[in-house]
């Protein structure tokens, strides 16, 4: 089911049939007769539509969200992500079927994804009713290497992903409603408070599972956590932090903190909401 929503190119399509199997598995959990797990082989790279035309992060347009065109680049941005978010809570459920993990993680993650469908169908509505569309501008290309460079590592993916990448959601998602508030456009912002509120389980799950699986081997979470980010993200952590949404999600800032001093050549992705 995971590696069908994978393959599926079409945003609308691809979430539409994720929503359906979310329905499906939630349903044979209530009934107590869960699906099994098995195996798949999920693509390295999820099918994408032929539109948006991905950019490298240093050729995306730069945006002034102070006007109507900028509003309506900040929302295709912001659908662009919830998409790659689809594919990503999808891509943990099938990539990771050697590490036994509970029942409850697959939950977190149907879920998650099921949540990220209704968030990009949201931004999807947001566009259409200013008069554009998903796949109209540019996107960023840059998206799915955090999926890629964590493909054989479930820590390092739950660090990453989650703990790092969505968390900075977290961050910016109050400045992107104030922008909307300013401008008097209620549709945007009642769909990103949507997400901004449930975003936060999203966290919240990637903290769960990275803090169980260290538990389960005896690990440090917080010296686990700032080994694999420093492996795997290619960045720095740039504050200003939302503390106290992390702090809900369970992230503490002994954990981000330690991590915005590094070398700045690096090319960073979290600060760059595309």
């Amino acid at each position: 089911m995971a590696v069908e929503v994978l393959t599926t190119a079409d945003g609308r399509r691809k979430t539409a049939l994720g929503r359906q199997h979310a329905a499906t598995w939630q349903a044979a959990r209530k009934a107590g007769t869960p699906l099994p797990v098995g195996q798949a082989l999920p693509p390295m790279r999820p099918a994408r539509p032929d539109a948006p035309e991905l950019l490298s992060p240093r050729d995306m347009p730069r945006r002034r969200p102070g006007s109507p065109t900028g509003r309506i680049a900040l929302l295709h941005a912001v659908a662009h992500i919830e998409l790659n978010a689809v594919d990503l809570h999808w891509d943990i459920i099938a990539r990771f079927t050697d590490v036994p993990m509970p029942l409850g993680f697959y939950d977190d993650w149907v879920s998650a994804a099921d949540d990220e469908a209704k968030h990009f169908n949201l931004m999807c509505d947001c566009l259409e009713g200013m008069g554009s569309h998903y796949g109209a501008l540019p996107a960023h290309e840059g998206m799915w290497r955090a999926a890629e460079d964590t493909a054989t590592d479930l820590f390092g993916r739950l660090a990453v992903v989650p703990m790092v990448l969505e968390a900075r959601g977290l961050d910016v998602t109050p400045g992107m409603i104030e922008v909307f508030e300013k401008a008097g456009e209620a549709e945007p912002i009642a769909a990103l408070k949507t997400i901004y509120a449930e975003e936060v389980s999203h966290v919240a799950y990637g903290s769960k599972w990275f803090n169980w699986l260290c538990g389960r081997d005896g690990l440090d979470p917080k010296d686990a956590f700032h080994s694999l980010v420093r492996r795997y993200f290619h960045g720095v952590l740039k504050p200003p932090f939302n503390e106290e949404k992390r702090a809900e999600a369970g992230i503490p800032p002994d954990f981000y903190w330690p991590l915005t001093e590094r070398d700045d050549s690096m090319e960073s992705y979290v600060g760059k909401p595309e």
